[in-house]
């Protein structure tokens, strides 16, 4: 499989790169990353307000990409940042599966958007563009306005974006094949720690086996 960064988005914001892992796993339920999370949204809570976050160095480059990009990032929100305000605003995460609360965990701890999708679902190559108009189904989100923020592209179209990824890649109970994106604005330069980190969280909870990561730019 191979991974595409279009040169729109490069030309556009040129420090925008994505860190990949690739692992074998399943979706399991379980309350051992409790007290992790628990303590995530505590610190948030303490540390943030909603004015404060849009001044936080990773979240205003995101923001200011996508109005590079000219989409409005109130409106159209990056995933990480939607996030942090549900926390913000008094509401814990929701609780879905190992797979997907660690991801939604690395979002909140990275500061950046990160993707847990069924690299099963994924067919051929992966191309990350601009989206065109081409809504699709966002999880839980309903349809979702794609234009001009970055998307991920395989032969089927669309099924992902820094906003919100689509029900068909999502992580499901017959899950066994996993690719994750973290995705920078911010450059390369921490994206090997980060991704050390998340393979380390990714076996602790989640048996991940198999596991492959590098950066694409």
């Amino acid at each position: 499989m191979k991974i595409t960064i279009d040169s729109m988005i490069k030309d556009k914001t040129p420090d925008f790169c994505i860190g990949v892992l690739s692992f074998d796993a399943s979706a399991k339920k379980s309350s051992d990353l409790d007290d992790l999370i628990a303590q995530k949204e505590q610190e948030i809570m303490a540390n943030y307000t909603l004015k404060t976050l849009l001044k936080t160095s990773k979240i205003l480059e995101a923001r200011n990409a996508y109005k590079t990009y000219g989409k409005d990032p109130s409106r159209y929100r990056l995933a990480v940042e939607s996030l942090f305000r549900r926390i913000i605003k008094g509401n814990k995460l929701y609780r879905i599966n190992q797979l997907v609360d660690i991801g939604n965990y690395l979002s909140l701890h990275l500061k950046k958007s990160t993707a847990v999708l069924d690299r099963n679902q994924i067919q051929g190559d992966i191309l990350i563009r601009l989206g065109k108009a081409e809504p699709y189904e966002g999880i839980a989100r309903g349809e979702i306005n794609i234009e001009q923020i970055p998307v991920y592209v395989d032969l089927k179209g669309p099924f992902g974006s820094t906003t919100s990824d689509t029900t068909r890649t999502m992580i499901t109970d017959q899950t066994t094949s996993v690719l994750v994106f973290v995705i920078s604005f911010t450059g390369k330069e921490e994206l090997s720690e980060e991704l050390a980190f998340a393979k380390t969280l990714f076996k602790q909870y989640a048996g991940a086996l198999n596991i492959e990561t590098f950066i694409v730019e």
